[in-house]
């Protein structure tokens, strides 16, 4: 969820946008899903 380096520290997974800062969306095969609001981010898949 975070990385530490040094003194300071980051987020590394994507938060949901409703919710706010502090709830994190679940990551799963094809998209990003907040299991408080239902909020839904779907993958892209580039085609080359």
């Amino acid at each position: 969820m975070y990385k530490i380096e040094g003194n300071s520290i980051t987020r590394v997974n994507h938060t949901c946008p409703k919710c706010g800062e502090g709830t994190f969306l679940a990551e799963h095969d094809n998209r990003y899903t907040c299991g408080r609001c239902g909020y839904t981010e779907f993958k892209r898949k580039d085609k080359n």
